[in-house]
């Protein structure tokens, strides 16, 4: 497989990739109500081609089946083995009667052998080495007038599931380093201004972008709520290469948290994101 992305490669084949493979049904519980605003607009028809950019654990590639069913085609693009078997795993479990590939590959620079009729992406396009690079190709390998449709987070300040969290480990990580705005990462596209540049610069027409604000289940119980964030989510960025005392202090210290903001049940916070749409 290409690897001009390698250290986001390396990432999600190693600990956070197994872990996302593992707890792969709660995540897709936990961003069920973003899936259904995604699918809500996808505009997927039966005999359509469809290219699922970072399928992960396969939710989306099997839901565009679905849609595309009985004579279309999805392939579910990942760069993680870890969680392109945990798809392969789900659709021999769930057939959907409609045809699915899927592929280990960098969607920034693969050569697809087919073009489709749209991509889609839930919060899979944030991470490319090359974002520009990256959109060039997905236009590339669309029809004419095919649509690219995907969610992207918006600023950190606007969903608390992760800003709350954030905020109550930082003093656990004095030396932490801000990221800068145009690494790969969840809240690289927060900004319009920074998304649709690329987008033109692609080749995209008729770019659109709709705030999508949802309650989200983060878990049944305090315990894993703060195991998703802690150890899945975007905290896991900061604490991956922290001793395991600061680990297990920071997954404590969310578990205290929302605890406290949950009662002891269900944690349910904010999610804001954008679902971006454009044509080819």
């Amino acid at each position: 497989m290409e690897t001009g992305n390698q250290p986001q490669i390396d990432y999600w084949n190693g600990e956070v990739g197994q872990r996302w493979a593992e707890h792969r049904g709660a995540l897709d519980a936990a961003f069920a109500p973003l899936t259904q605003a995604l699918f809500a607009a996808s505009g997927l028809a039966p005999g359509d081609r469809v290219l699922d950019i970072g399928c992960g654990a396969g939710e989306t590639t099997l839901l565009a089946a679905r849609q595309v069913a009985p004579s279309g085609r999805v392939t579910g693009a990942d760069v993680s083995e870890p969680l392109l078997d945990a798809a392969r795993a789900r659709e021999a479990a769930e057939p959907v009667g409609a045809a699915i590939e899927w592929l280990k590959a960098d969607v920034q620079s693969h050569a697809f052998e087919a073009r489709f009729d749209h991509a889609l992406s839930r919060f899979g396009v944030m991470f490319f080495d090359d974002s520009a690079a990256a959109f060039a190709n997905i236009r590339a390998n669309l029809v004419e007038g095919g649509r690219l449709r995907f969610l992207c987070w918006r600023a950190m300040a606007e969903n608390p599931w992760v800003a709350l969290p954030r905020a109550a480990v930082m003093p656990l990580l004095p030396d932490s380093e801000a990221p800068s705005p145009d690494a790969p990462g969840p809240f690289r596209f927060a900004l319009r201004e920074t998304l649709r540049p690329l987008l033109e610069g692609a080749g995209f027409r008729d770019i659109v972008f709709e705030p999508v604000n949802r309650t989200m289940r983060v878990g049944r119980t305090p315990e894993e709520a703060a195991g998703f964030v802690v150890t899945r989510g975007p905290i896991a960025r900061l604490l991956r290469e922290r001793d395991p005392a600061v680990q297990e202090a920071a997954l404590r210290t969310v578990v205290d948290l929302f605890a406290k903001l949950s009662g002891g049940g269900p944690v349910e916070l904010g999610a804001a994101c954008w679902l971006v749409s454009a044509r080819a």
